[in-house]
């Protein structure tokens, strides 16, 4: 979680006397949390009820299919239950930007932590995906080699790796959150040691930008531009389904560079801020925090959309929702027609029996 972002900028506020030292007096970013207050809440809102929807719908697709066919399936399903694990910070995070952190500081550790690891975790199996979608295609000795540890028996290792360095990332966020509290109210930041506070946080940021953002883009842009160059050798009578799954390819990717790029850039930006002190007015500094705030709910909305993405994208989970589909549809019309079975019987009898009594 970038606190600065979901806080409206607290951890900046604690140091606003010397970014403002040329002013009468501190900067005053009011109106920063009272926009949070409005628009964190509602968007959280939306992302929780959209993402818990969809990524409900994949885990429990393949819960009823009781096993996971192909690599692809396995990443999706891990890919989802990260997505899920994040979704469920957000109500935290929304109630903070209300009326401050309230929630002690145990819960202040756990729900940051969790935050920073399944959103790391959701971007690396991503490039994971990407990586087995390049496999599906090509057979070189190169790609023979990789193919060895992209194996369906190595799923479960592969993911236990990238959810470790996940978890590795998400560690300083435990140790270091703590609740604090400014004159208006409570707040769950990062506390450095004064000593390594400047050199700890730029470390941070740079480390998630890379695992969060540029690693997986730079896998998946390498992968899918060699998938999509040997769509394009296929023969003309396939231009069909070729052209088909370039779009989706292409999708994936869009989605990917348009939610996280802003966000990203944001990240550098504060970066940069840290390490040379760039905004020195107060107008600038409130608009870059609303910046980071809209920026980073942006990113968010990819949890939302990666359901949809990958049910294109996993012809395997396409045939799991077909299937139960059909089953379910089975099921309805034996129902009906036993229920409509039911009645007959008793209509019948029920004549039977009018008769008799009759006679």
């Amino acid at each position: 979680m970038d606190y600065s972002d979901n806080d409206t900028n607290d951890y900046d506020e604690l140091d606003n006397i010397s970014y403002y030292s040329d002013y009468a007096s501190v900067c005053e970013k009011e109106a920063v949390r009272s926009f949070a207050s409005i628009f964190l809440p509602v968007v959280y809102g939306l992302c929780l009820v959209l993402g818990l929807t969809g990524n409900t719908l994949v885990v429990a697709v393949y819960v009823f299919s009781k096993r996971l066919r192909t690599l692809m399936d396995t990443f999706v399903v891990h890919l989802a239950i990260a997505d899920l694990l994040l979704l469920l910070t957000l109500p935290f995070w929304a109630a903070a930007a209300v009326q401050g952190w309230e929630l002690g500081e145990v819960l202040c550790k756990t729900v940051t932590a969790l935050y920073t690891i399944n959103f790391t975790c959701s971007m690396l199996l991503l490039a994971c995906i990407s990586v087995d979608r390049y496999l599906s295609l090509f057979s070189g000795l190169k790609d023979r080699i990789l193919g060895q540890i992209f194996k369906k028996n190595h799923s479960s290792k592969l993911c236990l790796v990238v959810w470790t360095v996940s978890f590795c990332l998400g560690i300083p966020d435990m140790v270091l959150s703590a609740v604090k509290m400014l004159p208006d109210r409570k707040v769950c930041m990062p506390t450095y040691p004064s000593s390594m506070a400047i050199q700890a946080r730029v470390s941070m940021e740079v480390l998630e930008v890379l695992l969060s953002f540029l690693v997986p883009l730079l896998v998946m842009l390498y992968c899918y531009t060699k998938v999509v160059q040997k769509l394009l050798g296929l023969p003309l009578e396939d231009r069909g389904k070729k052209w088909k799954t370039i779009r989706v390819l292409l999708a994936v990717v869009g989605v990917f560079v348009l939610t996280q790029l802003p966000y990203n850039f944001v990240k550098f930006c504060r970066v940069l801020d840290v390490i040379y002190t760039l905004i020195s007015h107060c107008e600038t500094s409130k608009a870059f925090d609303q910046a980071a705030q809209i920026t980073e709910s942006l990113a968010l909305t990819h949890c939302c959309l990666n359901p949809v993405l990958y049910i294109f994208i996993g012809s395997s989970f396409r045939l799991h929702v077909l299937r139960i589909a059909k089953t379910i549809g089975q099921r309805r019309r034996l129902a009906q027609r036993a229920e409509e079975y039911a009645v007959e019987n008793s209509l019948s009898s029920h004549s039977q029996n009018t008769s008799t009594f009759s006679i």
